[in-house]
């Protein structure tokens, strides 16, 4: 078996486009993957077909060697928009190995070390009004932001009151079994930072996600000097294990979030959560992309040893539609997949009626009050 060609299929998912890629064989197995970087996707789609044509007429179940060459016979290596293409094909090649040998891509990782896959949403998701509605009938477990984002979201003043406030509602709401979690985008000062978390520790939290921005991990130092209650998270910028190395090694966080679609595919997230299990940090991958990286994400998930819990964001209705047969969520739980490799198929139908959009950079961030650039 050879690979024949990679394709690439743009879509728009709704709360962001998506960006897929299939390999093609000459015996007719293909492999889906997801390489989608928020508005870079047209980036990324250029480098999978550099990509593409180091691959062409290699065999596809030879996915150690592909990895290899692809970070290896290429000058610049690692990067987002690289490991963005070099994901979405991994993830194909480990999806069509599966059909070849019929079983799912878990089973060819060891096999699965749990039954199901515990998963998160989105509480800023829940519209219009998250106190209005019963999150329990959905996830157990719930992600918001640690900045209000709006006139005043970059008052360093309101962040540490309005962030208590929030937390308070959702404990409330959730209840004392309920899971809470933190994503602070990396906008927070070390010292505003330790005031947020020291502000939510009475509401027992699961993980206080990039307290700082991820270009310089010393900062992170900054707060485990402070004896901290809450466990600390981030990984979603950085890639490949090296990325992670000093991240690990120092044991700067307690969880690690590598996301499937950047850092590097299954075969990488596979050993970044083992190179986390030494230290005995806890695994729970970024993923708030499209379906496919879900269900990738999945099965790793199922067979690390330190996973902690899946992030999957549900405000996508067409998350589920471009599925053939969608992934199923049980009492806030992914079932594993039984079907050979990932066990998710695409609708290319469905992809096309949803064109990429030509204006795909929405310009602009979230500036200060005095009109200064801020962190996204």
């Amino acid at each position: 078996m050879k690979i024949t060609e990679i394709k690439t299929f743009k879509m728009q998912g709704g709360g962001r486009n998506w960006l897929f890629v299939k390999v093609m064989t000459d015996e007719g197995v293909h492999g889906w993957g997801e390489a989608t970087l928020e508005r870079h996707e047209r980036a990324v789609e250029d480098s999978v077909h550099v990509l593409e044509k180091a691959l062409v007429g290699r065999d596809p179940t030879e996915i150690e060697r592909n990895w290899q060459i692809m970070y290896r016979h290429f000058f610049w290596r690692a990067g987002v928009i690289l490991g963005s293409a070099i994901s979405g094909i991994d993830q194909a090649l480990w999806d069509l190995t599966g059909k070849v040998y019929n079983q799912p891509v878990y089973k060819l990782l060891g096999g699965q070390v749990r039954d199901r896959v515990r998963a998160y949403g989105h509480w800023e998701d829940l519209r219009p009004d998250p106190a209005s509605q019963d999150p329990t009938a959905g996830f157990t477990a719930y992600k918001c932001a640690g900045w209000q984002v709006g006139e005043s979201s970059f008052r360093e003043k309101d962040v540490v009151e309005a962030l208590r406030e929030k937390i308070r509602v959702m404990r409330e709401r959730l209840g004392p079994d309920g899971e809470i979690m933190i994503d602070n985008h990396g906008r927070s000062r070390p010292t505003i930072a330790i005031k947020q978390i020291e502000a939510v520790q009475e509401f027992d939290v699961l993980f206080f996600e990039e307290p700082t921005a991820p270009d310089n991990l010393d900062t992170l130092q900054t707060l485990r000097n402070a004896n901290l209650r809450t466990d600390l998270a981030t990984g979603e910028r950085l890639f490949f294990r090296w990325g992670f190395k000093e991240l690990i090694n120092r044991r700067l966080v307690d969880v690690v979030q590598p996301d499937i679609c950047h850092a590097g595919g299954i075969s990488e997230l596979r050993r970044i959560a083992a190179m986390a299990e030494t230290e005995y940090i806890k695994f729970a991958p970024h993923d708030p992309a499209g379906p496919l990286s879900v269900a990738a994400s999945l099965h790793v998930c199922a067979a690390a040893p330190n996973f902690l819990i899946l992030e999957t964001a549900r405000d996508m209705p067409w998350h589920d539609l471009v599925q053939k047969t969608p992934l199923v969520i049980k009492d806030g739980y992914f079932e594993l997949p039984t079907a050979p490799g990932l066990g998710v198929d695409l609708d290319e139908d469905v992809i096309a009626s949803r064109p990429y959009p030509d204006d795909d950079y929405q310009g602009g961030s979230w500036d200060a009050l005095d009109g200064g650039v801020a962190d996204v």
